[in-house]
């Protein structure tokens, strides 16, 4: 049958028809359209070009099973009807076999050669489920046909080996073309920004500038992007100047690019000037800034930014706007923006988001608000693992171990999977609580799960079993650490200091060193703490001098460690000097309270009450100050003096809260507070603590020990029961 003239008026009505909707997306409409061409036309007149717009059409508005029907009832199909149907199905998830299906028909059924449209929709479909086998095997199908020199093809195939990973296929496949095109660099660079090798990606720019392929918009974007990430600022201000000299368009995307790498950077000047430079910003825009000043902790900058946002801004804010203003606010006064934030997110109804739940969990835990917490993480309907890990986490930092190893097992009865971040956090709050047994546990989990080797989890295995005491645990977690980091360095170094052992931790210190790895604060409170524990002075000094040597930042703590050890000494009149030089007012007062202490002991009345006149100072009622100086004058013989300090005294009747103590045992955890008589089993501790009495007698009072033996053993056993 002849092909019907080009002239014909229905030929002419029905593509009439489909072209006026070619952006409709509304499917009973595109049936209707379908109904009227069938209606219309006659069936000699029904050419493939037709059907081919009926089958975009149908796939445009949603529905792929119309679009097949269409396509198994087309008396003729081209070229073109297959690669429709081939590219609805690729971008369908799930259905790229059913693509290959179509291809298959097409050559056994029809005979229709595929063309390069075919196989970039085939690489597409397959580069969304990250097959890399069957992208592989298109490849060879590429080049069995030919297609090897196809530009869109190549790209097709470049985005493939990126998208699975393969960045060395994608590399030989790049360095084949002869000719790259901006679209093949810019999908190369791409591709090494997918995969986290920024750096490659700079030197793939500088190649690309040096080869002559002008860049686009788009590359600087991904240029940007890379700078960003990286936190290189110099790179992204030369590449920025290679912007404005090369002339090419500055578009929204663009500049928003430029945007988020000064304020990753920390570039606030630059990036308000880039902001300000942005004639109609977007949410995009704003975003940046506030994520920008997040991570600067600049809180009232973003608040400004989030005001003017809601005042000039067409664009409702979003999760992204409010998690980001809400890491930014966490260290300004809670009343004055934390509340006032929670409302917003419940205005804009952001508040079953796990990007904004979250940081407003961890807000509310940092200003000690655990109650609120706990009520923004019941009221999300969806709890991912990251909402678990902030509250299991909000309550280990608050130090509520309970709390935290509660919210832990309960995540484990939900059935979300373990990660190295949740098991270290909860090993924290067992370190804390004294709980070995349920540190062991988590010790067997972490086994289990295979995060055992991951730094984090490491670092805190050693922590929690040097704070309950077992250093042969913690130093055999930290032998099979193949290069610990400074963490595992400081929890092994704190475990043997805690426990006095400051020749050891000393040992530690100088391994740390060898290694070229750089203490840091922590390394030295532990250490200090040591010297001053053990006596030892030289080392103690020697840390001091070591710390200023290195410009390592000194804090109260280190003051502290560094007075109590010269007071302790007797050196009482260097501990005054080094007090004075301290820079931090408001820790001074516990540094002259442990110095009065020395005093009473070296009987140095003139440094005593010194260091009680300024204590005083602060808190003229300080009951504890009063009573020192009380002791000093005592044994100094200033017994007028030491009379009239406990009259005083006496008037303050200031009461001391009791100190508790706990201790976990087989039928769970005992807790016993000063002058408390409440626990049940008070009669069977006291009686324990007769039988230690009387191991304690000297040898001169052994034969009546060995009369009151007997009648401890029972008790004895008892206290081991309980």
């Amino acid at each position: 049958m002849p092909p019907p003239p080009q002239h014909d008026p229905i030929i002419t009505l029905a593509t009439h028809l489909i072209k006026s909707t070619t952006t409709t997306t509304y499917l009973p409409k595109a049936r209707q359209i379908h109904a009227l061409i069938l209606t219309s036309i006659p069936i000699y007149s029904q050419t493939p070009f037709v059907y081919n717009h009926v089958i975009s059409m149908c796939v445009r508005s949603g529905s792929l099973s119309d679009a097949r029907k269409v396509f198994d009832k087309m008396p003729v199909r081209n070229v073109v009807s297959y690669n429709s149907m081939i590219a609805a199905y690729a971008k369908e998830n799930g259905c790229v076999g059913l693509g290959f299906e179509v291809v298959k028909e097409m050559m056994r059924w029809d005979g229709i050669r595929p063309n390069g449209v075919t196989f970039t929709s085939l690489l597409r479909g397959v580069s969304s489920v990250r097959d890399r086998v069957l992208g592989m095997c298109v490849h060879g199908m590429v080049v069995k046909f030919g297609l090897f020199c196809d530009a869109w093809v190549n790209t097709a195939l470049l985005g493939l080996y990126s998208s699975v990973g393969d960045m060395e296929s994608a590399e030989g496949l790049f360095t084949s073309l002869e000719f790259g095109d901006d679209v093949s660099w810019n999908c190369m660079l791409s591709g090494y920004l997918k995969n986290g090798r920024m750096r490659e990606g700079l030197c793939l720019f500088i190649e690309m500038v040096k080869s002559g392929v002008v860049p686009t918009e788009f590359t600087y974007s991904m240029v940007f992007n890379a700078c960003a990430r990286l936190g290189d600022h110099a790179c992204g201000r030369v590449i920025h100047g290679w912007v404005v000299v090369s002339g090419v368009p500055v578009d929204l995307p663009l500049q928003n690019s430029l945007l988020d790498m000064y304020s990753s950077c920390g570039d606030t000047k630059a990036a308000f000037t880039v902001f300000r430079g942005i004639e109609n910003p977007d949410l995009v825009s704003c975003n940046s800034m506030l994520s920008g000043c997040a991570e600067r902790g600049s809180g009232e900058l973003a608040m400004r930014l989030y005001v003017q946002l809601l005042r000039t801004s067409v664009d409702a804010p979003d999760e992204y706007t409010f998690a980001a203003l809400i890491s930014a606010v966490g260290e300004l006064p809670f009343a004055m923006y934390g509340e006032p934030l929670h409302a917003q997110v419940v205005k804009f109804d952001c508040v079953q988001s796990v990007f904004v739940g979250s940081p407003l969990i961890s807000l509310y835990f940092m200003n000690q608000r655990s109650e609120y917490a706990e009520r923004v993480f019941y009221f999300m309907s969806t709890k991912d693992l990251v909402l678990w890990t902030e509250m299991i986490t909000g309550y280990s930092k608050m130090g509520d171990g309970e709390n935290a190893v509660k919210y832990y097992s309960n995540m484990r009865q939900e059935g979300h999977r373990l990660d190295g971040f949740v098991i270290s956090s909860v090993l924290n709050a067992c370190a804390d609580l004294a709980t070995p047994k349920q540190g062991e546990m988590i010790h067997c989990q972490a086994i289990k799960v295979g995060c055992i080797e991951e730094m984090p989890v490491s670092g805190s295995l050693i922590d929690m079993y040097a704070k309950n005491g077992d250093l042969h645990a913690a130093r055999s977690v930290f032998s099979m650490v193949s290069n610990p980091d400074l963490k595992c360095w400081n929890s092994m170094i704190g475990g043997y200091s805690h426990h006095g052992k400051a020749e050891v931790a000393l040992d530690l210190f100088n391994n740390l060193v060898s290694r070229g790895l750089k203490p840091d604060n922590v390394t030295f409170i532990s250490l200090l703490t040591a010297c001053s524990h053990c006596g030892l002075i030289s080392e103690g000094k020697y840390l001091w001098s070591y710390m200023k040597e290195n410009e390592v930042a000194v804090g109260p703590q280190h003051y502290s460690c560094m007075v109590s050890s010269l007071s302790r000494a007797g050196l009482v009149e260097e501990a005054e000097k080094l007090i004075n030089e301290s820079p931090f007012e408001n820790s001074r007062v516990e540094l002259w309270r442990t110095l009065l202490s020395s005093s009473v002991a070296s009987k140095n009345l003139a440094v005593g009450v010194r260091s009680a006149e300024h204590i005083l100072k602060c808190n003229p009622d300080d009951s504890a100050t009063h009573m020192l100086l009380s002791n000093l004058y005592a044994v100094t013989g200033r017994w007028n003096s030491m009379l009239e300090i406990r009259k005083r005294v006496r008037g303050l009747m200031l009461e001391k809260d009791p100190g508790l103590s706990w201790i976990e045992i087989t039928t769970g955890l005992n807790v016993f507070s000063s002058g408390d008589q409440s626990h049940s089993r008070t009669g069977d501790v006291e009686a324990v603590l007769e039988w230690l009495q009387a191991n304690m007698v000297l040898g001169s009072n052994q034969d009546e020990f060995a009369a009151n033996t007997e009648s401890c053993i029972y008790r004895h056993a008892t206290m081991i029961i309980v």
